[in-house]
């Protein structure tokens, strides 16, 4: 007979089913951060009653009894559970009670007991959990400053929920990594305030399409700055797990992120995000022309229509030097009344370009990393009421859970047979380049694909 699903994995079962609904995704997010909150304060109870019996769920009293039990092992057992609701500031949540049986003692949970009346536990476990570190002295005190003294969950209890959250982030950034093979990798950095006194410090992410076209989350990790150790870090730990080599890193143009980029990854190509560089360039016009440029701006990277190259378009160089004519009629037109906005559009041109070499239907979502900075922004949104966090594990916990939760509603990439050929094409030119037999025997040429940056 199989076993009702305990209310925990139903409330994650619940999150999980957030992300096939095709719901708006900061929707989803708050779903999601509700959700969470419930899964901690289900938690929190779940624990209290294995504390009150002595033993865990589905543990026989003898079993617990023979082995080495912290609690006093009592009579009694579970009897299903029964809805009850908490009042909180964010709306009532609704919380699987646990009933027992068979007990001398009557079990009373401190968190929404009869003596409680007041009712921000939700909260109060969230803030705990994610902002003050992870701490059990740190939950302690939280719950004692908002339940009453009377409200004081053991040390035991409170360990239980921040050692499962906290182990559930390190299995994370210890996984094995060989298992997943890259098409597209994203890199970007959101700052944060979390050490007293400090500027925002970045933290560093990664994020890719696999080579079936799904997404990934791949790294998390916190900094000091952007700087080319920082990345190079953060990109060699990734490798280190068992991570490959993708045909297109796609990013800003943050100079240590690029050189260590391509220090780690020197066969893969590198995409500039042209979001980014909009901006950049945006910024060195006056307001009153902006809509203006802006618009020519992205009229350089608009294929809509392509007679210039006839019927037949497909990714490659003609698509190439097609979008690197209209750079030079750009430059041409806007040079002499905006020369700065131009001369950023033409540093470091080739790495606008790289995208158009992979199939057409990716394109839009390859030319540039909004993606993970939407997110981002979510992130900075939730936080915004904290205004420092007090070290950068709380802040990598609770950036961490946002992305990972988010990351099961991102869309993938649709695969043609077309597009799959032009891929790997790409994988056989970049990472697979075939070797030069009987190099006496051969006319000093180089036939092996040199890697280039458009």
């Amino acid at each position: 007979m199989a076993r009702t699903l305990p209310p925990v994995h139903a409330i994650r079962a619940e999150i999980d089913a957030l992300f096939t609904e095709g719901r708006d995704l900061v929707e989803v997010i708050e779903d999601v951060a509700r959700l969470g909150a419930r899964l901690i304060i289900q938690t929190a109870v779940e624990a209290e009653v294995d504390a009150f019996l002595g033993r865990a769920r589905y543990q026989r009293a003898n079993a617990a009894t023979s082995s080495d039990q912290a609690h006093t092992v009592r009579p009694g057992h579970r009897n299903g559970h029964c809805p009850t609701t908490i009042k909180t500031t964010t709306g009532p949540v609704t919380i699987a009670r646990p009933k027992l049986r068979g007990t001398t003692e009557k079990f009373a949970s401190r968190l929404f007991g009869a003596g409680v009346t007041r009712t921000n536990a939700l909260e109060t476990l969230v803030i705990a959990s994610f902002v003050r570190g992870l701490s059990t002295r740190d939950v302690e005190g939280a719950l004692a400053d908002a339940l009453g003294p009377e409200a004081a969950m053991s040390k035991s209890t409170v360990s239980t929920i921040c050692q499962a959250i906290v182990a559930e982030y390190d299995g994370w950034c210890r996984r094995e990594l060989s298992g997943v093979e890259l098409d597209y990798l994203f890199l970007d950095a959101s700052h944060f305030k979390m050490h007293q006194g400090q500027h925002a410090e970045p933290i560093l992410a990664a994020w890719g399409i696999t080579t079936a076209g799904k997404p990934v989350f791949v790294g998390l990790a916190a900094a000091a700055a952007e700087s080319t150790d920082a990345w190079h870090d953060f990109l060699s730990d990734l490798v280190a797990r068992g991570l490959r080599s993708p045909l297109l890193i796609v990013s800003d143009g943050a100079p240590g992120l690029i050189s260590a980029a391509e220090r780690i990854f020197p066969a893969s190509l590198r995409q500039r995000c042209l979001v980014h560089r909009a901006r950049n360039v945006l910024a060195k016009v006056s307001t009153g022309d902006q809509a203006e440029v802006k618009a020519a701006y992205w009229q350089i990277f608009d294929l809509g229509e392509l007679g210039e190259l006839g019927d037949d378009v497909t990714a490659g160089q003609p698509l190439v030097d097609l979008v690197q004519r209209r750079v030079d009629a750009f430059a041409g037109t806007w040079g002499r009344r905006y020369p700065a906005a131009v001369k950023c559009l033409l540093t470091d041109r080739q790495s606008l370009t790289p995208y158009l070499r992979f199939p057409l239907e990716h394109h839009k979502r390859v030319r540039h990393s909004n993606f993970i900075e939407r997110t981002f922004g979510e992130t900075r949104r939730r936080v915004k009421v904290i205004g420092r966090f007090p070290g950068e594990t709380s802040c990598v916990s609770l950036v961490w859970a946002v992305l990972d939760r988010a990351a099961r509603g991102w869309r993938g990439f649709t695969m043609t047979s077309k597009g799959l050929r032009i891929l790997q094409d790409l994988r056989r030119a970049l990472l697979h380049p075939p070797t030069q037999l009987h190099a006496e025997a051969t006319p000093a040429t180089d036939s092996t694909p040199s890697m280039v940056a458009a």
